[in-house]
């Protein structure tokens, strides 16, 4: 059973920057897709970024784009989310999911998902 645990939320003041972890154990990351998705207060979860570990293949959300970078370490079996310039829209609560086919951010590729982190940029 593949087991996804997130880290790194906190509070950060608008214009920081803050990396978020996850960690996958269960199987070795390159057999998967790996995506970034968070859930704001009132509102739809929405997919922020993704990674193809196996060839690198990468998407982000027009949001994000220019701010947040996604990456792989295989080596440690965990996927970063380093997230700069953070706005107060930003926050909520973020999960990492792990799918077998990559399909970018759309959720219902992903068939595992993490029980999420908080990041809250607020002055």
């Amino acid at each position: 059973q593949l087991r996804l645990v997130e880290s790194g939320g906190g509070l950060v003041q608008p214009g920081g920057s803050l990396r978020l972890s996850c960690a996958v154990s269960g199987s070795t990351l390159d057999h998967y897709g790996i995506g970034w998705f968070r859930r704001a207060p009132g509102k739809e979860r929405e997919g922020v970024s993704s990674i193809s570990v196996n060839d690198g293949r990468t998407n982000y959300a027009d949001s994000v784009k220019g701010r947040f970078f996604v990456s792989s370490d295989i080596a440690k079996n965990t996927v970063y989310l380093q997230m700069s310039s953070l706005k107060p829209e930003d926050t909520g609560l973020y999960f990492c999911a792990a799918g077998e086919s990559y399909s970018g951010i759309h959720s219902w590729a992903y068939d595992y998902w993490g029980q999420g982190t908080q990041v809250t940029v607020s002055s």
